[in-house]
């Protein structure tokens, strides 16, 4: 099975979960389907017609690379949702399942997961004391919701894939990148973003899927493709936001090593309140945009709103 990934190899999607996910495929085949990491297959957003075309078997990709394809699926990217990426995978993935699915946004694809990175944070060359600070700013940020809270921190927004972050900061193309904690570490920005803000839930939580190749699974021996449907799901979702969580658990300790001045914020903070009400009625203009979906989205965000802060408080 041809995989394909965007991310370096040193990145824990690379490092830790592929090669997690192809033991369970290998040991659920007996050996008869081994995992082949493809690397250098062109932007993410390409991926999703790649694995249709069968050019790979299989890949992930984040859904706000293809504007308006994935509406649903920004759902899970709502602030405020979750404080961790293993809460809020298994919450995405069981409202996916429940309600999104049948909306076939990913049509053409088999979704073998899907998960939500940990909260995204602050990566800036320079302080801030209040988001007014950003006005104005270069901010790289990714499409979808995290461009809308840009719009509403009027900042400059810069559009260019996560990989490109540390040539962007590096060479002052932008002020501040809006990205999980550990790419500090895997993507090294402890040596170029000087300041790191944690805020408590995060900016976001960026919404990406697993996808396979329809005719790849149906060519396979049908215990194989029982098989490996077991060891994906929500199985390979949660494990895939628990190993993302550590990653930027292991982040926040590079960018302190590293001489970082790292912000941690709690909920009473100045700048946490600020930014609460800063994106307060977001949850509305989502349901707007998906009002012709044909899912009662509002039951959805509300069960992932509930799963999400009964993992966190197991």
């Amino acid at each position: 099975m041809k995989v394909a990934t965007w991310l370096p190899p040193t990145h824990v999607q690379n490092a830790v979960v592929w090669p997690t996910w192809a033991k369970w495929v290998e040991e659920a085949t007996e050996g008869r389907v081994k995992v082949e990491l493809e690397y250098g297959m062109g932007h993410p957003k390409s991926l999703y017609d790649m694995v249709e075309d069968g050019v790979v078997d299989a890949a992930f990709s984040y859904h706000g690379y293809v504007p308006g394809r994935f509406k649903l699926a920004l759902g899970i990217e709502q602030p405020l949702l979750a404080s961790s990426g293993e809460a809020a995978s298994v919450a995405y993935w069981r409202v996916h399942e429940k309600y999104f699915a049948k909306a076939n946004e990913h049509r053409g694809l088999r979704v073998l997961g899907v998960f939500a990175h940990g909260p995204a944070q602050m990566h800036l060359k320079v302080p801030i004391s209040s988001l007014k600070d950003l006005e104005g700013k270069k901010i790289r940020v990714p499409g979808g919701l995290p461009g809308m809270i840009g719009e509403r921190m009027h900042i400059t927004p810069v559009s260019a894939p996560a990989p490109k972050a540390y040539e962007l900061l590096q060479q002052g193309v932008v002020d501040g990148i809006f990205l999980p904690a550990m790419e500090q570490k895997s993507m090294r920005l402890s040596e170029v973003a000087p300041y790191l803000v944690l805020f408590p839930h995060g900016l976001y939580s960026g919404s990406l899927s697993y996808f396979i190749n329809e005719d790849f699974l149906d060519n396979l021996d049908p215990k194989d493709r029982a098989a490996i449907l077991a060891v994906s799901g929500e199985k390979l979702s949660r494990m895939t936001g628990a190993a993302w969580d550590n990653a930027d658990l292991e982040g926040i300790r590079t960018a302190e090593q590293a001489g970082v001045q790292v912000l941690r914020l709690k909920d009473n903070d100045p700048l946490a309140i600020e930014f609460a009400k800063l994106v307060s009625g977001m949850d509305q203009e989502w349901l707007n945009s998906v009002a012709d979906s044909g899912v009662n989205a509002k039951a959805a965000l509300d069960e992932m709103r509930r799963i999400s802060k009964e993992f966190e408080h197991q």
